[in-house]
């Protein structure tokens, strides 16, 4: 069997943080509690807007699907970062690897290009009010829901078998908590500069073609903010479309200075670190952030504790 295929089928070691203990035991604390957050925020976001009526938007659609999102990914990370972190055992099987990589690639790619639909629904809400309704239909928004995970995946897929498929000689020390795709190409042992310009390429598609259609959706929606007569009208517009750009901004600033900026510019845990910040506090972030800025949402929230409660008192009554 050749060496580098014989080589693709073993384990790969996660070194993540094994050079600071100390540091890896203060972090699978805080991972754990930012995830329980992330599960409870966005699986109470989901709730509300499903069994509110009022809710029941093209708006609160996309901000479920982003929910959805959100538990898919840090659920598809943080598990595995927890056993890396509390054990003494980093390996990470090479099926197991390849499928983290794989999923970890296309949720993060779907959430660019929801972003960027988000704001699309934002901007006709505010630009065109009176045909909100008719231009985002149930069917468009589903269309677009699809549309988005589709085209996630096809670039998943190929970023990802390219990477793959670089001969590593042997390496299976992944520099990391997780298997990420300059973590993977990083250990080949040939030249990547084709693979680096293909991510760099398809990350301009997926990242910064999605920002500039965001960029120009909120010049149009300020424009039409700042004609606006109503004071109320103005409040209540910028409070959502400031929930929405403020993720925006965690979210790709944290992106864009991980993934397109050149070669080795960034230390090796200064890469892990924001790697940490954006697959586990940006998504429990989100919920807050969501919540915090509109009366909706928290209003529903309420209501969907108040059944919780009411329940629970009837339950105790009847067994009483």
């Amino acid at each position: 069997m050749d060496q580098n295929n014989y080589s693709s089928l073993h384990d790969f070691i996660l070194l993540g943080f094994s050079d600071h203990p100390k540091l890896e035991m203060v972090l699978s604390g805080v991972v754990a509690i930012f995830y329980l957050i992330t599960l409870v925020g966005n699986t109470a976001i989901i709730l509300a807007s499903l069994l509110d009526s009022h809710l029941h938007t093209p708006m609160y659609f996309f901000l479920r699907n982003l929910s959805f999102l959100d538990l898919c990914f840090t659920t598809s990370i943080v598990p595995q970062m927890l056993v890396n972190l509390w054990g003494s055992d980093k390996t990470i099987s090479f099926v197991g690897c390849v499928i983290q990589l794989y999923v970890y690639m296309w949720l993060g790619s779907i959430e660019c290009l929801l972003l960027a639909v988000m704001s699309y629904d934002r901007f006709t809400a505010i630009c065109k009010p009176l045909h909100y309704l008719v231009i985002m239909n149930p069917h468009l928004c589903l269309k677009m829901i699809i549309m988005v995970w589709g085209i996630s995946l096809t670039n998943s897929v190929v970023l990802c078998t390219l990477t793959l498929n670089l001969p590593k000689c042997g390496n299976n020390l992944l520099d990391h908590f997780l298997c990420e795709l300059p973590a993977v190409v990083k250990i080949a042992c040939v030249d990547t500069t084709a693979v680096e310009m293909s991510v760099f390429g398809l990350g301009i598609m997926i990242v910064l073609i999605p920002l500039l259609l965001i960029l120009i959706s909120y010049g149009y929606i300020a424009r039409a903010v700042l004609r606006m007569k109503s004071k109320a009208g103005q409040r209540k517009a910028i409070n959502t479309c400031g929930s929405h750009l403020t993720v925006v901004s965690i979210f790709y600033g944290t992106i864009i200075y991980m993934y397109l900026q050149p070669g080795n510019s960034a230390s090796k845990d200064q890469g892990k670190f924001f790697t940490l910040f954006y697959t586990v506090i940006t998504p429990s972030l989100n919920p807050l952030i969501y919540t915090l800025r509109n009366k909706d949402m928290k209003d529903a929230l309420k209501k969907l504790i108040r059944v919780d409660y009411e329940s629970t008192k009837i339950k105790r009554n009847w067994k009483s």
